[in-house]
Parts: C-alpha cells; sequence; structure tokens
C-alpha cells in the first residue's frame, strides 16, 4: 500500500479513537456515534482508501466524495414520488423483497448501492467486459456486492462488507463497530432511560400477540439481513441462480418481511418513536460537533 495510505491510517485510528465517546456529551448523532463532522472525515478516509486498494488491484475507482455516499444512506426506503411508509406498505425494508443479488452498478430501478457509488463508479462499471465486472466486483465487495459502503454505514453493520470495502473500513473504524453485534452508544443511552424501557415492553408484548418476537424494533430490519444472508451466502447467490428450492424460500422470507415490516413500523410510529424523541430531545437537543 502506497505510503500515503499508511498516513491516513494513522491518522484515522487516532481520530477514531479520541472520537469513541465515553458519556453522554460526547455522543455524536450520527451513524456509529460520529459527530457529522466526524462522519464526514470517516467517509473521506473509507472512499480513499478503497480507491487506493482498487488501484492496487488494477481497477479504477473514483474516491466518493460526502455528499454522494450520503445520497445513498438517505435513498434507503426512498423511491421518487413514494413516502416512506407506502415504500413500507409495498416492500417492507426493502431487504429481501427487492433483492436480486446482481451489482448495485447494474441496477435500473431501486438501488441506494448504486446512489452511494456515484455515477463516475456506474459508468466505469459498465464499460468494463462480462468478464472483468465479476473481477471488478470480487475485488471491491468480496462475495456480497450488496454490502457497498453507503449501504453498509447506513445500516451500521459492516459485517457483510468485503474485499477493498472491508478492507478500508477496519483501517478507519474501531474493532468493536466491525462486530455484527454492534450497537450505537447514542442509541443505547436512550434506551437505559426507564421511559424507553417501558415503552419497549409494550411493544415486545404487541408484537408477541401478532406472532412476532422482537424486543426493539431495530432488530426486525436485522433480522431479515441476517435471514437473507443465510439464504444467499452473505448475498453471493443472485435470484437468477437460485434453485426452485431456494426461490421458494426466498418468495416466504418476502412475504414474511412485508408482514412483519407494516406490523413494527406502525408500533413505533404509534408507541416508540415519540417516547424515542422526546428522550432525544433532552439527551441532544444541540447536536455534537
Amino acid at each position: 500500500m502506497i505510503s500515503i495510505v499508511h498516513t491516513g491510517l494513522a491518522v484515522a485510528a487516532l481520530f477514531l479513537s479520541a472520537a469513541a465517546p465515553t458519556t453522554s456529551v460526547h455522543l455524536g448523532t450520527e451513524e456509529f456515534g460520529l459527530s457529522p463532522k466526524q462522519l464526514v472525515v470517516a467517509i473521506d478516509k473509507v472512499e480513499s482508501l478503497i480507491s487506493a486498494c482498487m488501484r492496487e488491484q488494477g481497477f479504477e475507482y473514483v474516491a466518493a466524495d460526502f455528499n454522494t455516499v450520503r445520497r445513498g444512506m438517505a435513498s434507503d426506503k426512498k423511491l421518487p414520488g413514494m413516502s416512506e411508509r407506502e415504500f413500507i406498505a409495498k416492500y417492507g425494508y426493502g431487504v429481501s423483497t427487492l433483492y436480486t443479488g446482481e451489482p448495485p452498478q447494474l441496477a435500473k430501478g431501486y438501488s441506494p448501492g448504486k446512489e452511494g457509488l456515484g455515477a463516475r463508479n456506474v459508468d466505469i462499471y459498465r464499460k468494463l467486459s462480462p468478464q472483468s465486472q465479476v473481477a471488478y466486483d470480487r475485488a471491491l465487495f468480496g462475495a456480497n456486492s450488496g454490502a457497498t459502503f453507503a449501504v453498509s454505514l447506513e445500516m451500521e453493520n459492516f459485517a457483510f462488507t468485503g474485499g477493498c470495502t472491508k478492507k478500508a473500513v477496519e483501517q478507519v473504524f474501531q474493532p468493536d463497530q466491525l462486530k455484527d453485534t454492534y450497537y450505537n452508544p447514542k442509541d443505547a443511552l436512550v434506551n437505559k432511560d426507564p421511559r424507553m424501557q417501558a415503552v419497549l415492553r409494550k411493544f415486545a408484548a404487541e408484537m408477541r400477540k401478532a406472532g412476532y418476537d422482537y424486543t426493539h424494533p431495530d432488530n426486525v430490519e436485522q433480522d431479515i439481513y441476517k435471514r437473507l444472508a443465510a439464504l444467499t451466502r452473505g448475498g453471493a447467490i443472485p435470484v437468477s441462480q437460485m434453485t426452485p428450492e431456494q426461490r421458494a424460500a426466498l418468495k416466504q422470507l418476502q412475504a414474511y418481511e412485508l408482514q412483519v415490516a407494516q406490523k413494527s413500523v406502525q408500533l413505533s410510529e404509534d408507541l416508540v418513536d415519540p417516547v424515542k424523541d422526546k428522550i432525544e430531545e433532552e439527551l441532544f437537543g444541540r447536536t455534537p460537533q
């Protein structure tokens, strides 16, 4: 790896070590407990490292700027002319219901991953031969082309990343932030509030009445991702290559996702979100900088 990457590595480690929150005063309100400024720095560092890594693999990758990655993150559960509530009603979380297993660069419709990669990288990819596209995806994503940086950052889950994307986030984010069990310290602090604990008990009880075993709205979408990963070997099996049995299992998961997502979102809006918003306003009335 070239020297500028090693320098960036050291700076990134110092930056995120210093940024690690220990009290509510220092908790950022962005993904992984970062402040808005820290998030910008982290995104820039990861994208620069991805670009350098891809160059070493013999491919061109233009480091996406913050606005591009943010667009990919913000496009989650959103389609033109459709509200998020309408999206949930039609697609659930959009995890298994919109899964194709195909590279995001070739997506024609909804694709936060494609948005987060940026138009220049999509154009670079589409000019490659089919064989080179396969090698490019392997270098950039590893086995799971759906685990782009923007999508994984929005999910606060880097467990499914691979290739240069994984190498980059490993050099910028802390070890505990790379684990599948990571939970945002801001959210953990909110969950400790007695008011939140009370409303989460109501949420769990209502979910049980509907036949679901979840104790927090955050657990539901993550569970769908895990079920899909188990079915598709971490996203390595596209729908076009599934066996009849796998397609049947995917349809069952899609039906389950639609049902559980609507119930969870409804309860979140009616019960959890009003309490959560009040607690967050009390704790983070002024966004940490």
